[in-house]
C-alpha cells in the first residue's frame, strides 16, 4: 500500500512544519494515550491540554506541556485557550447514545473547520486506571473470541491514538472524514505505524 509506505516522509514533513496541537480530554484513557503518542514522536512543536482542571504529571517528557483550564458550561469566556493551534483532538469520551453523537457532529459542523474527522471506535479496549466493572467483563468477552470477530465490534485504544495520528499527518481533500472501527482498525495498524 502507497500510503504505508509514505507514512515515514508524511510524519517527517508534518515535523518540520512546526505545528501545535490542543488535546480536549487528555484525563481520559483515550486522551491520555494519545497525549504521550504525540510527545515520544515529537510530531507537534506545541501541546496544549485543555481540560476542567490541570492534570498532575511526573514524567520529564511532561514538562513542556502547556495547561488551560477551562469551565465546559461556559466555553464561549475561553475562546483564547483554543486559539492558535493548528490542530485539535477531542477526547471526550462518552456512548454515542448518551453523547447524541449526530447533534455533536452537526455542532462540529458548524463551526466551519478547514478539515475534520470524526472517529467512531467500536468498544474500546483498555486497562483503565479506574475501576468499571462492566467495561472489565466487555474487555473479557472481546478477549475471548476470534480476532477477526472482536476487532469488527472492538478496537484497542492504542490503535484508535495512531489511527487519529496517522490521519492528522496524511493530507486530505477532505473537508469531513468519518472513520468506522473497521477504518480505524487499517489506519491504526499500518506497518510501522508511529514508529520513524
Amino acid at each position: 500500500m502507497a500510503e504505508t509506505e509514505a507514512l515515514p516522509k508524511l510524519r517527517e514533513d508534518f515535523k518540520m512544519q512546526n505545528k501545535s496541537v490542543f488535546i480536549l480530554g487528555a484525563s481520559g484513557e483515550t486522551g491520555r494515550v494519545l497525549l504521550k503518542e504525540i510527545l515520544e514522536q515529537g510530531l507537534f512543536s506545541r501541546v496544549t491540554v485543555i481540560g476542567r482542571r490541570k492534570l498532575t504529571f511526573d514524567e520529564e517528557a511532561y514538562k513542556n506541556v502547556n495547561q488551560k483550564v477551562v469551565d465546559f458550561e461556559k466555553l464561549d469566556d475561553y475562546a483564547a485557550a483554543f486559539q492558535g493551534h493548528d490542530v485539535g483532538f477531542c477526547c471526550l469520551g462518552t456512548t454515542r447514545k448518551k453523547a447524541g453523537a449526530g447533534e455533536v457532529e452537526d455542532k462540529v459542523e458548524e463551526l466551519k473547520f478547514d478539515r475534520y474527522s470524526i472517529f467512531r471506535p467500536g468498544v474500546l479496549l483498555c486497562d483503565r486506571e479506574e475501576s468499571r466493572p462492566s467495561e472489565w467483563l466487555v474487555r473479557k468477552f472481546f478477549g475471548s473470541l476470534p480476532q477477526s470477530w472482536a476487532s469488527g465490534h472492538s478496537v484497542p485504544v492504542v490503535t484508535v491514538v495512531r489511527a487519529m495520528l496517522n490521519n492528522a499527518v496524511r493530507p486530505s481533500d477532505k473537508k469531513k472524514e468519518l472513520l468506522d472501527n473497521k477504518a480505524i482498525h487499517d489506519l491504526g495498524n499500518v506497518d510501522g505505524s508511529l514508529k520513524p
